[in-house]
């Protein structure tokens, strides 16, 4: 990030937009043919894609820094983007804004720290398919109909298959932290609504962004001290910070104003998909004929979910 004005720009243009999110408490969805629906898709593939590939660059980057002070990178640089970006006002806000951003900080914080831990003891596909239980835990939970509850299960079994079934060969510690941040997924997403709800246009992810980043900033530095300030480690942190943090958050809560809980969570099972795909062409970790039929199963399952959420505004359209 040599410029990092000219680096926002992009993200700028993207965080301008309200936040006001009603789908996750299964408010309607907005009507507007075939294109507007699939618009929100495009938008969460496109940050899956961001993330999944900037979580592979941070795997290079954890023998400099350590999985710690890779997140500490990663949050910090995203704060002070998204600070400078948005310029969130700090007054005029509750007791119950102030704590629902908070909550909402602490989320993405601990989901990115127990994520960048798993990631370190388990390859990036496998801590994936573990951390999307979450989400899709979320959708048969928010879901209401019953292809919805079909649409995830078949990615349910995607996602198992990816991980080998049982996932025995797999080191426990790195497993029990890629649960743990699949239930910090499910409550970001949660909290992230809420916060879109209560904070104009973007406000409410910088003000997360900076809780998220106060807290991993003392671990950050308590495991890597001054490996942080090497030029070569920071430029890297900051290309995982755009990738894995600025450009996928913005992304998803522009998505989350137009998709219900549901379908965005079935959505999400996409991500181990991504992320087995960037680990085979960055950290030359092998794709069997099983991962590509888990990845099949998975992509079927979430082009189901696109089909029904299409279907669903049609209907709605119709009915207005």
């Amino acid at each position: 990030m040599n410029d990092q004005r000219s680096a926002a720009e992009p993200a700028a243009a993207a965080v301008a937009v309200p936040e006001a999110v009603s789908a996750l408490d299964g408010g309607p969805v907005r009507p507007g043919g075939r294109r507007a629906a699939l618009a929100p898709v495009v938008l969460v593939v496109a940050g899956g894609l961001s993330v999944q590939f900037g979580s592979a660059v941070a795997a290079l980057l954890m023998p400099r820094a350590g999985a710690l002070g890779v997140v500490t990178l990663r949050l910090v640089v995203a704060a002070i983007v998204l600070l400078v970006v948005c310029r969130p006002k700090l007054r005029g806000h509750s007791r119950a804004d102030w704590g629902t951003v908070v909550a909402f900080g602490i989320a993405m914080g601990a989901m990115n720290m127990l994520f960048y831990q798993a990631l370190d003891r388990i390859p990036l596909g496998a801590a994936v398919t573990l951390e999307v239980l979450g989400p899709l835990a979320l959708s048969v939970i928010a879901s209401r109909r019953l292809f919805n509850f079909v649409w995830a299960g078949l990615a349910l079994g995607g996602v198992f298959l990816l991980g080998g079934g049982g996932f025995d060969r797999l080191d426990a510690l790195g497993a029990a932290f890629a649960l743990g941040a699949g239930a910090m997924w499910a409550t970001y997403i949660v909290f992230s609504a809420r916060t879109g709800r209560r904070f104009p246009q973007a406000d409410g992810l910088a003000l997360a962004m900076v809780v998220a980043a106060v807290l991993s900033l003392p671990l950050g530095i308590l495991e890597s001290g001054a490996k942080l300030a090497v030029p070569s480690t920071l430029a890297m942190g900051a290309a995982v910070a755009l990738m894995s943090s600025v450009l996928p958050y913005t992304l998803e809560l522009m998505a989350l104003r137009r998709l219900p809980a549901h379908t965005f969570a079935v959505l999400m099972s996409l991500e181990p998909a991504i992320a087995a795909t960037a680990g085979f062409l960055i950290l030359d970790q092998a794709l069997t004929a099983t991962d590509a039929l888990a990845i099949a199963l998975v992509i079927g399952a979430s082009m189901g979910a696109v089909r029904s959420q299409v279907g669903a505004g049609r209907r709605t359209k119709a009915n207005s």
